[in-house]
């Protein structure tokens, strides 16, 4: 039978244990403390109503109706059946968009960082602050549909071949489609 190699324990100095604890108890804290961090200034989007469907991306075109509101409860923007493209906001509303189903509603937080930052904004006709520096902002959000700017492009051009079709039947004689004369 072989016999294991011993190796003796050295004893334990004396408040090793208790340093060690006090380490572990740190090392604790300091992750409770960057994870609450983390959460503080991460962007939120809770689902209030689930959608359906795949997201829009980057380069989409979003028809939301939507409630923008400061941390202090006062609303600074509104809008219904908005056309916005999705790269055209700041960049917390556009990654908020980006994970959003058609039909879903959708509450969002959005820090300052990823809003307005320090500049905030101001009416540039009145003077008057509208969203002051480092606010945070929360948006309650419906996205109704959303489209691509090609397929939005396709569309315009076709309403103007019609509304140019529509002109040129108005300015035949007499009116009529076509340049015919009802007898």
């Amino acid at each position: 039978m072989t016999e294991i190699t011993r190796v003796p324990l050295q004893p334990i100095a004396k408040g090793a244990i208790g340093k060690l604890w006090l380490g572990v108890v740190l090392a604790v804290a300091l992750g409770g403390a960057v994870a609450f961090e983390t959460r503080q200034k991460g962007l939120e989007v809770v689902t209030v109503k689930a959608g359906s469907g795949a997201t829009p991306g980057l380069s989409d075109v979003v028809e939301v109706n939507y409630v923008g509101y400061l941390a202090n409860g006062k609303e600074f923007d509104r809008g219904e059946h908005a056309g916005i493209p999705v790269e055209g906001v700041i960049p917390g509303f556009s990654k908020a968009l980006q994970q959003m189903q058609k039909g879903g509603k959708y509450h969002v937080v959005i820090p300052a960082r990823l809003a307005y930052g320090a500049k905030g904004v101001t009416n540039p006709q009145t003077g008057e602050v509208s969203i002051p520096g480092n606010a945070d902002l929360t948006f309650d959000i419906e996205l109704l549909d959303y489209k691509s700017a090609a397929e939005l492009m396709r569309e315009r051009a076709m309403i103007q071949r019609l509304q140019q079709q529509m002109q040129g039947a108005g300015s035949a004689p007499g009116g009529a489609a076509g340049g015919t004369v009802p007898q």
